[in-house]
């Protein structure tokens, strides 16, 4: 990559949109325009370092607010605070996980109970999401 590229050109190669490298601007995620050239802002080879990081932490479920907590980090001097953010991402990982493996027996639940049911009485699936009993 050149080291002086065009806000186009950063989206383009972390794999965003141009809006989402402003909207990462506004929330103060990346600085707010590259240095100027001409009638355009040019940006370096740092900015789209910070925007992979930005799409990684996301990818592994950080929210922005948490991803700028580890912006803010160093690599030399923070480890156990990068580790504590890590461990509280796992911790809240785990808990989506209990909360899935339990839709999805709920789920199973509803399917078994409607495989099994006579075929004039209600479905058990529609009945139990319009809120009634089965």
């Amino acid at each position: 990559m050149s080291s002086e590229i065009t806000i186009g050109t950063l989206a383009r190669s972390a794999g965003v949109g141009v809006e989402t490298v402003r909207y990462y601007q506004r929330r103060g995620l990346l600085a707010t325009a590259g240095t100027k050239k001409g009638a355009f802002r040019v940006y370096g080879d740092s900015e789209l370092a910070r925007l992979r990081f930005i799409r990684r932490a996301q990818a592994l479920g950080f929210k922005l607010d948490e991803i700028a907590s580890l912006l803010a980090l160093d690599e030399e001097t923070d480890r156990e605070s990068a580790r504590a953010l890590a461990r509280a991402k796992i911790a809240d990982v785990e808990e989506r996980i209990r909360q899935l493996q339990s839709v999805h027996s709920a789920l199973q639940e509803l399917v078994s109970c409607c495989e099994h049911t006579e075929a004039p009485a209600p479905c058990p699936i529609l009945r139990t999401l319009g809120g009634e009993a089965n």
